[in-house]
């Protein structure tokens, strides 16, 4: 059992599936949690369990399926945005299990991983943009990949309904868009 552990849009989506997919893990979701998951993991050789902070809702099905991967020498990578002291668990042996699991953290991009990241969002949109611009964008965006995708999704719209390339001025408006609604309450 390993838990992989990081914000929202640090890639462990993309490496819990490059593992299912060597390992041929079958993939439970937390939200999604039921008996059916239970039984599944049962006949499973690896596991991948995306979301595992967010099946504090089925705590009881939850239990069942690490012990039965536990027993039965399953594989599995769970991923979630918290480690499990911090999912508010009221099972003290689900907490504890989960606790033998070594944790890995995936931290926030940094300044030139978010730069590739927005180009190559950018070229998946067929968008051609000066790098001078990107750079601007990732010194001022969240540090995280859903932000990245947020903001080339907003300039893409605002190119297309312009009728021009994506500019450091559209970006600025864009940023202070985003803002504005990280703000709201």
């Amino acid at each position: 059992m390993l838990t992989l552990v990081g914000p929202e849009g640090a890639g462990k989506s993309h490496l819990g599936a490059i593992w299912a997919g060597v390992s041929g893990a079958i993939t439970l979701r937390g939200e999604a949690l039921n008996d059916e998951s239970v039984e599944a993991c049962g006949r499973a050789y690896a596991v991948l369990f995306e979301d595992a902070d967010r099946a504090v809702q089925s705590e009881a099905l939850f239990f069942h399926v690490i012990n039965i991967a536990l027993q039965n020498d399953v594989w599995l990578l769970l991923t979630c945005r918290a480690a499990p002291d911090a999912w508010g668990l009221n099972t003290p042996d689900l907490l504890s299990r989960l606790r033998l699991a070594p944790v890995v953290r995936l931290a926030a991009p940094d300044i030139e991983l978010t730069e590739a990241v927005l180009f190559k969002l950018f070229s998946d949109r067929q968008l051609q943009v000066e790098p001078r611009v990107v750079a601007y964008i990732a010194l001022r965006i969240e540090r995280s990949l859903g932000a990245a995708r947020e903001i080339v999704a907003m300039l893409d719209n605002e190119a297309l309904t312009q009728g021009r390339r994506v500019s450091r001025a559209m970006a600025s408006d864009a940023l202070r868009e985003m803002a504005s609604k990280s703000e709201a309450p």
